[in-house]
């Protein structure tokens, strides 16, 4: 394929693609399968990694994200992000509507009503219908520049196909994660052995500042519009620049309305005071505002907020109810969670029995004694938490709740790594809880997927001293199985089969399994990837842990803790010995493509504006050539991108190494 082809091609596929990301993501009606959507844009991909000279900044390709942002830039916003005026009182609600009427009097007032997402708003530019920048909104006068990783939002346009609109405008919006995605991430983090983010407001806040954008990509964030500025409006009312802006391809929320009066206000907040739990994501309120835009010009602003324009918060629903007792939970990690059994009490649709304390400083803030009447509200409309206790209401002989010193499970004294809220129980090789724990993860479908080795058979191996280890699942035998309560021939069999079945699973997914704290399956590639084979790894510095990508030093820090310990080296033998995969196959590997940088090693430096650090370290292996972690004299090129440190580009300089920047790479090996 010639390179005009190519572009004609590229072309046709970004504006297919764009087409099909609308349907999904903001319409909810897609026309083809995901499978057919993967294949238009692997062929994208395929086509701008041959032609890198027509790879557009706005790209689909952009969205699976992959470059870095060590520093987010400050910017000036050009509308002001003026925050509203809250209310949770439908008098001051009236108050305000009597402002308005009294600034412009014997005049009609129409509102719109429209849902208050509980996320993080931000102000994305377009020029000629172009997405070109996107800002969050910090103090209001100026905020951080956040395109890149904006850009991995499915649901916000890249590039418009309509042409009514202006050539400078700025859509305002909020960026949501929606109770599912919340919740699988919380999931990911608590199997990790980190702790789960507070509610899907912080998550979402979290995920934008993240450094790559290819995590942020995985964390499929969502985003509503709510405003259109520009220095050249057509539209005359606010609801009439929404539905323009739905036309144009941005995403509007259905659930806006217009309202005649302030009875049709109130009608409207109250229907969705009742029905907010039915939404799929967050709103804490809802944001009234005058329709008019000639009417909003008139009433002005205050020094900090619009006087045209009002937010009436929803009271968050909460409970009193009594503390039964509080108990301890051991994660496989040996991460130490307490939590408060309470007296049932309904809350939000659904009877809670149970919250999370999180850590020993949330007990002791709270101040808890075993009986007290506490306040249970639900974080973030998921997660039930204790905001508070009625001290009116303590009997004067209740036990203060003390965070154990030892494991509840084991009797081992618990630890606490400096800068991290949680208590450890280090005892992993014996602690119950953790031993059976690592062997779940061990087995889940993530991981090395053995049929049949639920939560309810490993229980019963471990009781009856057939399984200590994840190694030892490897040496079960079909008679001591079969000699187990409720288990017959067939499911020995499929026990067994799985069992089997598991040796063929890649070697990511084996260290993702074996279970090293902070090493989910994302970064379990990562690693895999970099070193190839668990022998590297083991060998591997802190500092050449580090050089991977996206390993930061707690990461490191585990990583090393883990291989460190002769324990679990043994272990890692055993499971060799049983035959499991511990490097990465050929079938693992990408496939090559070319032999251009045969014989050459390339040590990669620095942030990149194409591509990130790993996709450019697997192109060198896709053309044959060699990555190093350090300039030395077996390296031939340096290749440096923005932010690198000046030691690898001295060092070059000093052994003749040249040095190539992201464009010339591309040329070597186009």
């Amino acid at each position: 394929m010639n390179k005009e082809t190519a572009s004609e091609r590229i072309e046709y596929l970004c504006k297919e693609i764009e087409h099909h990301n609308y349907r999904y993501y903001v319409l909810a009606d897609p026309q083809i399968s995901d499978f057919d959507f993967d294949q238009l844009l692997n062929e994208l991909i395929h086509l701008e990694i041959l032609f890198p000279e027509l790879v557009n900044d706005n790209s689909p390709s952009q969205r699976i994200g992959g470059q870095i942002t060590k520093e987010f830039t400050t910017v000036k916003h050009k509308y002001p992000m003026l925050s509203l005026g809250n209310t949770y009182s439908e008098e001051e609600l009236a108050e305000f509507d009597s402002r308005v009427r009294k600034l412009i009097p014997g005049e009609e007032v129409h509102y719109v009503c429209e849902l208050k997402f509980d996320g993080v708003a931000i102000g994305i530019s377009y020029i000629n219908g172009v997405l070109r920048q996107a800002v969050t909104r910090g103090d209001g006068v100026q905020g951080d520049d956040v395109t890149t990783n904006v850009k991995t939002i499915r649901s916000i346009p890249l590039k418009l196909n309509k042409n009514n609109f202006p050539n400078e405008f700025e859509m305002r919006g909020e960026i949501i994660l929606t109770h599912a995605i919340f919740e699988k991430i919380n999931a990911d983090r608590i199997e990790i052995g980190e702790s789960p983010f507070a509610n899907p407001r912080n998550s979402a806040a979290g995920s934008l500042k993240m450094q790559d954008s290819s995590e942020v990509a995985k964390r499929k964030l969502d985003c509503f519009f709510y405003a259109l500025y520009t220095d050249d409006l057509k539209a005359t009312t606010h609801s009439d620049a929404l539905n323009a802006a739905s036309n144009w391809g941005f995403k509007i929320s259905e659930h806006r309305k217009l309202c005649n009066n302030l009875e049709e206000v109130m009608n409207y907040i109250h229907y969705w005071d009742k029905h907010r739990d039915d939404l799929p994501f967050d709103i804490d309120g809802v944001v009234i505002k005058v329709n008019s835009y000639r009417q909003q010009e008139e009433l002005g602003f205050t020094a900090k907020s619009p006087r045209w324009a009002i937010s009436y918060k929803f009271k968050a629903e909460s409970s009193s109810t009594k503390l039964l007792s509080v108990v301890y939970q051991v994660g496989r990690t040996g991460a130490i969670t307490p939590v408060a059994n309470l007296k049932p009490v309904l809350l939000a649709g659904t009877t809670v029995r149970r919250a999370s304390l999180h850590n020993a400083d949330q007990i002791e803030k709270l101040d808890l004694h075993l009986e007290d009447t506490v306040f249970v509200e639900k974080g973030g409309e998921i997660i039930p938490k204790i905001t508070g206790v009625d001290f009116s209401k303590r009997k004067s002989d209740a036990a203060v709740v003390v965070f154990p010193e030892v494991c509840p499970e084991c009797g081992s004294k618990l630890q606490r790594v400096d800068g991290e809220a949680q208590h450890y129980c280090p005892n992993e090789d014996a602690c119950p809880p953790q031993i059976k724990g690592k062997m779940e993860h061990f087995t889940n479908r993530k991981a090395m997927n053995i049929d049949g080795l639920g939560i309810e058979t490993i229980e019963l191996l471990y009781r009856e001293n057939i399984i200590h280890t994840i190694a030892d699942i490897y040496s079960i035998r079909k008679e001591q199985i079969l000699n187990l309560e409720r288990m017959g021939e067939k499911s020995a069999v499929n026990i067994l089969d799985g069992i089997e079945k598991s040796k063929e699973i890649p070697f990511e997914r084996v260290l993702f399994a074996i279970g090293i704290r902070y090493v989910g399956d994302t970064v379990a590639k990562k690693l895999a990837r970099h070193f190839g084979s668990i022998d590297s790894i083991i060998k591997a510095t802190s500092e050449q842990l580090i050089e991977a990508p996206e390993i930061g030093e707690k990461i490191a820090w585990s990583v090393r803790q883990f291989f460190d310990n002769p324990d679990k080296l043994l272990l890692i033998n055993r499971l060799k010995e049983a035959g499991l995969h511990f490097s990465i196959s050929e079938d693992s590997a990408n496939a090559k493509l070319s032999d251009k940088l045969k014989g050459q090693t390339i040590v990669v430096t620095g942030s990149f504006e194409q591509y990130s650090r790993e996709e450019l370290k697997q192109m060198i292996e896709q053309h044959g050539g060699k990555n190093g972690s350090s300039v030395s004299k077996k390296t031939n090129y340096l290749l440096v991108g923005s932010d690198a440190g000046p030691s690898k580009t001295e060092k070059a300089s000093e052994m003749g190494v040249k040095v190539i920047s992201e464009n010339e790479f591309l040329e070597l090996i186009s």
